[in-house]
């Protein structure tokens, strides 16, 4: 197996000779905010956390996409926060991409490394400090939690990439697959933070139109990406915004291509406010 990469926001500030020539877009069914715009002029600085910066790729916009906030955050040595998230009905993932995370959920210490994956759920006590000499760097997916009656909140659990495997679709002689942290009929969860793996030359090959709002970074690779009636060209460290009812679809290539996917699931839809 290759050995994994990870992309993460180039940072600083393009030269004043540089042209304008992004591929930025935002229309009504999707948005795209390539690398090269995720700069130090656009970073947030977050209540509570030190030394800490984060890009917001993402954020509930009505009539849009409703259901999820992302950030890719970076923690200075020394930095972090003992009171991280704000919201008590907040659950939330984190996938570090650079450096190490010293995360500690309800007592217990994990180190998080590239490819390192943590599910909080709500009312977990958890912080999160840099204990290296590097930055850390890691996204972090929060989602207000939908609680079912009769059905258990989900756990907190960390894991890392390279302890899961690959599931490749069926028919595609392993050329397009998913790594999953959570089994999807688990109904405890009510959203998915997947890696999905094209490797050259792979496709999908019909243009999926379903209910799933989703967050795609791309983590390593380049792609031509169907989305709605464009087709969008993406490379490492591009962000794919797709509202609902969406269509995308992909040819990969020429190297591996993979991401990190958000999508919500297991639920009944809201009838009215």
């Amino acid at each position: 197996m290759n050995e994994p990469v990870y992309a993460s926001p180039s940072a600083g500030l393009p030269p004043q000779t540089a042209l304008h020539t992004g591929r930025a877009v935002f229309t009504e069914a999707y948005a795209v905010i390539p690398h090269g715009v995720m700069r130090d002029i656009v970073t947030s600085f977050l209540p509570h956390w030190n030394d800490t910066r984060a890009w917001v790729i993402a954020r509930p916009l009505s009539g849009f996409a409703e259901t999820f906030s992302q950030y890719i955050v970076e923690v200075l040595p020394g930095g972090g926060s003992d009171r991280p998230e704000p919201n008590p009905e907040a659950e939330g993932v984190l996938f570090v991409v650079a450096g190490q995370a010293s995360l500690t959920i309800d007592g217990q210490d994990h180190m998080l490394t590239p490819g390192g994956y943590a599910f909080l759920p709500p009312t977990c006590d958890w912080s999160l400090r840099n204990k290296s000499s590097e930055p850390a760097r890691f996204h972090w997916i929060r989602k207000r939690y939908e609680s079912v009656d009769g059905i258990a909140m989900p756990t907190a659990f960390v894991s890392n990439e390279n302890d899961e495997p690959i599931r490749w679709m069926a028919g595609t002689n392993d050329r397009w697959g998913t790594t999953r942290f959570v089994d999807p009929t688990d109904l405890r969860h009510d959203m998915h933070v997947n890696i999905v793996t094209l490797e050259p030359g792979a496709v999908i090959p019909f243009e999926e139109t379903h209910v799933m709002e989703h967050g795609l970074y791309v983590l390593e690779g380049k792609a031509v990406y169907r989305l709605n009636r464009d087709w969008v060209e993406v490379e490492a460290g591009d962000f794919m915004w797709l509202r609902a009812f969406c269509p995308q679809a992909c040819y990969a290539g020429p190297g591996r291509f993979r991401y990190l996917l958000y999508k919500d699931v297991n639920r009944h839809m809201k009838l009215g406010l």
